[in-house]
């Protein structure tokens, strides 16, 4: 890992499918965590070794090398807390990672915002890394965001948003000016298990806009962008209601 990364908890997160490895790193990294990866049981040997990581993310069927040996074998000199992601229908696995100290356990398919919560707990129980500090509201020409909260506010007054809008919105204020496309925000707002459509995203900012813009059929801070998706713009001097 960088040496700037070393201050925000240090997690390996160890999978062969490279699809998850990219969405579980980009979840983490969004919630402030330094993250490394290996893609087999050997590399997560060799890295949880070198880069003396707060928490490993551990998929149970890895080449070379499984995650239940990978599991044994750290647990042979190491107490760094380990998640391990399993199928849903191993029980197996889920046990005998238990009995041999994994701390938690993740079936596939799951949710990102669940594993980031699981490994948040984790680490507020085992003590690992350095606490990340609490997330700094995202505001933008009187609408506030409290990400620790999970409040919005529109010129002072509270928004009542559903979790997909409010996931949705914090992820568009996040980075403004940057175009997400539909099939991005519906991999990494519903997860990549879901099997809906890209209409899914158009409804629910259909209703955020209803929310949050003056006009919402000439929304001003959530724009489309003709032919791939939406973006977040910020400005000044929007009227008020």
């Amino acid at each position: 890992m960088r040496p700037e990364d070393r201050a925000n908890p240090r997690v390996l997160v160890v999978d062969d499918e490279p699809h998850i490895v990219e969405l579980v790193r980009y979840n983490l990294q969004q919630e402030g965590f330094a993250v490394a990866v290996a893609y087999n049981g050997r590399e997560a040997l060799q890295r949880a070794a070198s880069d003396h990581p707060d928490l490993i993310v551990l998929d149970v069927m890895l080449p070379e090398v499984d995650g239940i040996e990978v599991c044994r074998q750290l647990r042979e000199h190491s107490r760094v807390p380990i998640l391990m992601l399993t199928a849903r229908d191993r029980e197996l696995d889920r046990v005998v990672g238990l009995e041999l100290g994994a701390d938690d356990y993740v079936t596939k398919p799951f949710s990102p915002r669940e594993l980031v919560a699981r490994i948040r707990a984790i680490l507020r129980r085992t003590g690992g890394g350095t606490p990340l500090p609490e997330a700094e509201p995202l505001k933008s020409d009187g609408l506030e965001l409290a990400p620790e909260t999970h409040e919005v506010w529109l010129r002072g007054r509270p928004v009542d948003l559903t979790a997909k809008e409010f996931e949705l919105l914090k992820l568009l204020m996040r980075h403004p000016n940057r175009v997400f496309t539909r099939d991005f925000l519906l991999e990494h707002i519903w997860g990549y298990d879901y099997f809906g459509s890209t209409r899914t995203v158009d409804m629910h900012i259909s209703r955020l806009r209803e929310k949050i813009e003056d006009d919402p059929v000439a929304p001003t801070y959530i724009q489309t962008v003709r032919g791939v998706g939406y973006k977040f713009k910020p400005g000044r001097g929007r009227g008020k209601r």
